[in-house]
């Protein structure tokens, strides 16, 4: 049995480990659940899989959740963010990292410390502490698999770390619900901004992928990921999100990684690795499909990506203060405050307004987190 502790198991990513856990219960033991305020979703998880430690994040669920699961007699529940920090403490055989946003990084951090495995499905954590996080992973020996579709096809390839045997690396995007629009971006609705064509996403990462905000961060990620030169990383848009990611080669070769656009396909080889593990649902038949399409990114249509590049270039905490200054913009969308087109201004304005530092911690990344969210939150539309 392999015990797996789920952190955001009220997301899309949790419950889609939870469906494959489900399916195989010989295999998988939950430790822990863990969620922010989806108190119904979480009790019903906890209740089907009776996990030893229950938390949700938001206080005032607590009464509720303990409430729903006072049978539960083996199960402990809490909650609040030390009660969350303290059981990502608690060491796993793989912990699955899916919290949405910088949020998940004092988790992950704190799991890797305990020697968990990671299967990592927040990408701001490695974007914003990724140089420490990795460097705690390598002396604890810890294995962090990618659940991101792109990384994780990368992952699947990335055997051989000779950077002089490798061109570069191809991430994939579907280009998001405007790659082919002409609409004005100023008079995109909320609604047409999270219809995402091919994936079922959570809201925080269906905005990012109207933006194409979420390749960029990607590009960030697969810098501490992968050993790769900043300018071995490229992004293509491939509108039928079957071919996920490629490693080319010095000699001309490209290894690919294809499957449907599906997020199960990565979330069980995160979960069964180092093997495999038959999952029920539809298989790629290419010739069905007949034609896979691809397109150079447009930069000039989609800011964010260059914002990435750029950023990713002068490291230090401008990945940090990209991160919150998306994350608090993104949120000020999905409230209706800004228009769709300020998104990525408002990351631009923060990134000039802050100064870039060279960043010697954790603690110190989430200093220029808060700073970066406090500046982006009263940034005038």
């Amino acid at each position: 049995m392999k015990k797996i502790s789920i952190f955001g198991s009220t997301g899309s990513i949790g419950k889609n480990v939870i469906e494959i856990v489900k399916n195989n219960s010989k295999t998988f033991e939950v430790l822990s659940l863990v969620a922010g305020s989806d108190v119904e979703t979480l009790i019903a998880q906890a209740l089907l899989l009776k996990p030893s430690y229950v938390v949700i994040r938001d206080k005032k669920y607590f009464s509720k959740l303990k409430s729903a699961l006072k049978n539960l007699k083996k199960t402990e529940i809490l909650c609040g963010e030390e009660a969350i920090l303290s059981v990502a403490k608690i060491r796993c055989d793989l912990f699955i990292s899916a919290i949405v946003g910088a949020a998940g990084m004092l988790p992950t951090l704190a799991a890797i410390k305990a020697g968990s495995h990671i299967a990592l499905a927040n990408k701001e954590s490695l974007v914003c502490a990724g140089e420490f996080l990795m460097s705690e992973a390598k002396k604890k020996k810890v294995k962090i698999i990618p659940v991101d579709s792109e990384h994780n096809a990368i992952f699947q390839i990335f055997e051989n770390e000779n950077l002089e045997e490798i061109f570069d690396i191809t991430l994939t995007a579907s280009g998001g619900p405007f790659f082919n629009s002409q609409k004005n971006f100023k008079n995109i609705s909320i609604a047409e901004a999270l219809k995402h064509p091919k994936w079922k996403m959570g809201a925080k990462i269906s905005i990012d992928s109207a933006t194409m905000m979420n390749k960029g961060l990607e590009m960030i990620e697969a810098f501490h990921l992968f050993p790769v030169a900043k300018n071995q990383i490229k992004i293509l848009v491939h509108p039928q999100s079957i071919l996920h990611g490629m490693v080319n080669y010095r000699d001309g070769s490209s290894l690919a990684m294809l499957s449907l656009p599906d997020m199960k396909v990565p979330i069980s080889y995160a979960l069964a690795f180092p093997k495999r593990m038959e999952i029920k649902h539809e298989k790629l038949d290419l010739a069905r499909i007949g034609k896979l399409e691809f397109f150079a990114a447009d930069e000039k249509k989609f800011p964010a990506i260059k914002i990435c590049r750029e950023v990713l270039d002068v490291g230090g905490s401008a990945p940090t203060v990209l991160n919150a200054a998306n994350e608090i913009a993104v949120e000020r969308f999905l409230k209706g405050e800004i228009t769709f087109d300020k998104i990525t201004k408002i990351v631009s304005k923060t990134l000039d307004k802050i100064p870039n530092k060279k960043l010697g911690s954790v603690s110190e990344a989430l200093l220029f987190d808060q700073e970066a969210r406090a500046f982006a939150t009263n940034l005038k539309s």
